[in-house]
């Protein structure tokens, strides 16, 4: 975690404030991934991941970039 500059933080049992945001993340992937209007079904763990990950480039990356254009 040092290395990429992040800072670790384990809150006391039922303080779960940090949780929070990365909930809401893995709501929004759920949503637009497993329950979106495409409904992935995978064939293996490997397929999974390889969704998952090319969706979270996109989530960091172009997502964002996309809702806000609507806004300018």
């Amino acid at each position: 975690l040092n290395h990429h500059k992040m800072i670790q933080s384990m809150s006391r049992v039922g303080k779960c404030i940090d949780n929070g945001p990365m909930e809401g993340v893995w709501g929004i992937i759920k949503s637009e991934i497993y329950r979106g209007s495409k409904r992935f079904k995978f064939e293996s763990i490997e397929e999974a991941f390889q969704v998952i990950n090319k969706y979270i480039k996109f989530f960091n990356n172009e997502r964002i970039t996309l809702k806000m254009a609507n806004l300018a």
